[in-house]
């Protein structure tokens, strides 16, 4: 398979150092350390904006992954794979890694968005606790995995097939919306999309959110009572400094 290139909408993250580390490809990493799944679960009741937001605007997977449901808000603990264009070899070989908690994040060198997952891959996957999927790539049998109550966030949906023939990675970092994913980070998923938290990062995402929630209930009960956002938050000065002129309608010419 060869090496992709770092950075594209799917790909390795980047070549694992030499010296007993599995190569990029060809290679199923088994048991990477996880998140804490009490603070993922927590992180998973935060929106995803939030959380977004709370991080200073970081981690969001871009807007082209998108649910194929509505209302869903999943968070868990990421297995990566990597695959080959129009072959699902490495989900395979992914669903033996996954344990409860976790949520399987998928992308190919070069991207793809052939059909690769379905409903056999999910009924699978849910017997192993896994609580959703995120795909760069298409998904299909999308009313079926909708009734059995199995969140996707994919790049495309498609009915076209795929093969099991080519070698990937499992539990490998990824590419994914420009964002590198480890094994084992707190991925977020809601109707607004995806965040990928890398592991080290969870402890801060949990205190900025909360801060952040805190601020917008205050703001939110100060819209209630009438007051503006211009007041609120200071920009009528932000207005002005742009050149922004308040003009009445009787004083505008045709």
């Amino acid at each position: 398979m060869p090496e992709p290139t770092p950075g594209t909408g799917g790909s390795v993250a980047a070549t694992p150092p030499v010296g007993g580390a599995a190569p990029a490809t060809g290679a199923v990493i088994t048991d990477p350390p996880r998140a804490d799944l009490d603070a993922v679960d927590t992180l998973a009741g935060y929106a995803v904006a939030t959380v977004h937001e709370a991080l200073g605007r970081t981690c969001y997977l871009g807007p082209g992954l998108r649910p194929i449901q509505q209302d869903a808000r999943v968070g868990g603990t990421a297995v990566t794979v990597l695959c080959w264009p129009g072959d699902n070899l490495m989900i395979h070989a992914a669903v033996e890694q996954c344990r409860p908690g976790d949520l399987l994040v998928v992308t190919t060198a070069p991207p793809c968005s052939d059909g690769l997952f379905g409903e056999l891959f999910a009924t699978a996957l849910l017997a192993r606790g896994v609580r959703g999927l995120v795909t760069t790539t298409g998904v299909r049998d999308v009313a079926d995995l909708r009734a059995m109550g199995f969140p996707v966030w994919s790049g495309a949906v498609s009915a076209q097939g795929s093969v099991k023939a080519t070698a990937g990675a499992v539990n490998v970092p990824i590419v994914v919306g420009g964002q590198v994913v480890h094994p084992g980070d707190a991925v977020l998923a809601d109707d607004d999309g995806v965040v990928c938290v890398p592991r080290s990062r969870v402890g801060e995402a949990l205190a900025s959110g909360q801060a952040r929630l805190d601020k917008e209930e205050a703001a939110r009960q100060a819209f209630r009572q009438g007051e503006l956002g211009l007041d609120r938050y200071r920009l009528r000065a932000t207005l002005a400094d742009l050149g922004v002129r308040y003009v009445p309608a009787g004083e505008v010419r045709p």
